[in-house]
């Protein structure tokens, strides 16, 4: 058995399996005691290891220790993003017109409090059905206008080897299909997962891109930054999903730091989730104008590709939530705000036909 599989096998499930881990808080243990038939929960050891024993405002442990807030959510939905309307096949999601997401898998290696498809995740079981495979593939195969194919779940990169390469390479070898994608949390909560035996076999289907969801820089361990950069060094480009989560990245202090750390490990911040008003997550959600502000604290204050774009994921796709740098027209200027404050008018006539 692999050490990665044998690390899966031995996730902890049980509050007493915790206990050796960490001293559980009141609200921890009340988490752990009222969420049992609501929330599923899971953390594997590794990512476990990361966790502060006597801090429970540890940004790590708040991700995936349950806590009975959870419980007390009135604005909180199943599916916020509507998916199973947007699923003309099971477990493939087609919003854009060029793009699918195509839910592989059912399993994670931990079980974040956030997760956005906790209604159908599970910390060990099975993948999706090969009938369902079946039926995506043909449902991309009889859809010329997908160019860009998503694989993710649940984390695909939890299925065997040779299993992930047969599903890449059957979408790979669909015509119309530019572009295929994994998004896995695995670099960060398993990362020894990520074996070189693994990147060989994407690597063969170029261009292949790999998204993670990084959250916080205590994260970013030697480990996991040693398992992207094997993805790298296999010529598979990485970006970096975070959720804009209370109490563990919710200042740009942090967010500069992951930013940096990020793209010191050879992967590009891409997106900055606003948290989704999911069941069970309103004690992580950031009032957007404050995310918008620490964009705006970032911007001139780091390297631009340290910085990933807010938005916010709707059930018609995703919103960026920008600040107005640009103020207002003047006759032939654009007045202009710079990221310290100071105001610039660009010179910038209106053209002749848009006069009229």
């Amino acid at each position: 058995m692999s050490d990665w599989v044998q690390e899966l096998h031995s996730s902890i499930h049980t509050a007493e399996q915790l206990e050796n881990h960490i001293t559980l808080t009141p609200e921890e243990r009340a988490g752990l005691e009222n969420i049992e038939g609501t929330f599923n929960w899971g953390i594997s050891p590794y990512y476990a290891s990361l966790m502060d024993p006597d801090d429970p405002s540890c940004p790590v442990r708040r991700q995936v220790v349950p806590r009975i807030e959870e419980m007390h959510d009135e604005l909180g939905v199943w599916d916020p993003l509507k998916e199973e309307d947007h699923s003309p096949v099971e477990n493939l999601i087609h919003v854009y017109p060029d793009r699918v997401a195509f839910c592989i898998s059912s399993i994670c290696p931990t079980f974040c409090r956030f997760c956005l498809r906790k209604r159908m995740v599970e910390t060990f079981g099975n993948s999706i059905s090969e009938e369902n495979l079946q039926e995506g593939y043909e449902y991309i195969r009889n859809t010329p206008a997908i160019r860009d194919v998503l694989l993710t779940g649940g984390d695909p990169l939890l299925m065997p080897d040779e299993r992930i390469e047969e599903i890449v390479g059957k979408i790979h070898e669909i015509p119309h299909v530019q572009l295929v994608r994994i998004g896995s949390r695995s670099p960060c909560t398993l990362p020894s997962r990520i074996t070189d035996e693994l990147c060989e076999r994407l690597a063969r289907y170029q261009p292949f891109w790999i998204n993670t969801h990084f959250n916080h820089p205590k994260e970013l361990t030697p480990e996991a930054v040693a398992a992207c950069g094997r993805i790298v060094d296999h010529g598979i480009p990485m970006g970096n999903q975070t959720v804009l989560l209370k109490g563990v990245n919710d200042s740009a202090a942090v967010l500069k730091e992951l930013g940096e750390r990020l793209v010191a490990a050879r992967v590009r911040p891409y997106y900055l989730y606003q948290c989704q008003v999911l069941k069970g997550t309103a004690h992580f959600r950031v009032e957007v104008e404050r995310g918008v502000q620490f964009m705006r604290e970032l911007r001139g204050r780091t390297s631009g590709f340290a910085i990933p774009q807010y938005v916010l994921d709707t059930p018609y796709g995703k919103v960026p939530l920008n600040y107005q740098y640009m103020r207002k027209r003047e006759g032939d200027h654009v007045v202009l705000e710079t990221f310290s404050g100071k105001i610039w008018r660009e010179p910038n006539p209106v053209c002749t036909p848009c006069k009229a």
